[in-house]
């Protein structure tokens, strides 16, 4: 039985609780341009990198801004929200450190700019991760599974062997579509039960003990979500 080969982690709302300043931001902005900004619209933000969020807030919600402008206001604003400190997930340094302690490599997958993944990383342990991908250093983001697989090749590893952690329904299909198996820890709904994906309530409540696969197993033959 083995381990995972490599442990691709999600940044805003999985290891840190910043996704709900993320979409405290995009709300704020639209309610701004007078855009209804209930969790229904904002929800679908969930997870989007600035550049396609900026491009949905102009042309499907109709913000009276260039795209560039929006994506600069909400880079600007959310950078700030982070600046000002972040709250560590239950549980994310303890499963770090046990990937760690079990000679799993990490990497951080973040639709988030450089800037505010290397902020978050100095407030993680930068020392806890072997390499990081933010918006912008892949050819295509999340829900794409470009971050992910540029991750996975930093590391040398096998898509199919890492285990990527995921908290909204656009990193998950990006994570999904790279061909990993998918530990998911919802903070907004929408991500589906499915092959590959185990679901928990918190970060808390996950051993990577319980990952292990039989080497020969045949990719994507797991026969549905499980819970932990």
């Amino acid at each position: 039985m083995t381990l995972p080969a490599a442990l691709l982690c999600d940044m805003d709302g999985t290891l840190v609780d910043t996704e709900h300043a993320w979409l405290q931001t995009v709300a704020r902005l639209l309610g701004a341009a007078g855009v209804p900004a209930g969790p229904g619209i904002v929800s679908a933000y969930a997870g989007a990198p600035v550049a396609d969020a900026a491009e949905r807030a102009v042309r499907e919600h109709g913000v009276g801004l260039t795209v560039e402008d929006v994506a600069a206001r909400l880079d600007r604003d959310f950078t700030r929200s982070v600046a000002s400190g972040v709250t560590v997930q239950p549980g994310a340094l303890r499963l770090l450190d046990q990937a760690a302690a079990l000679g799993i490599p990490v990497a951080l997958v973040t639709a988030s700019e450089r800037h505010v993944a290397d902020m978050v990383l100095d407030a993680l342990g930068a020392h806890r991760f072997a390499a990081s991908v933010a918006s912008g250093e892949s050819a295509r983001g999340k829900p794409h599974p470009d971050p992910y697989l540029a991750a996975a090749a930093a590391l040398g590893a096998d898509p199919a062997r890492c285990l990527a952690v995921e908290d909204t329904p656009t990193g998950a299909a990006a994570a999904l579509a790279a061909g990993c198996r998918l530990l998911a820890v919802p903070t907004v709904p929408g991500i589906a039960a499915g092959p590959r994906t185990t679901f928990a309530a918190s970060l808390a409540d996950v051993d990577l003990q319980t990952f292990r696969e039989d080497a020969g197993r045949e990719r994507g033959a797991d026969s549905g979500a499980r819970r932990v």
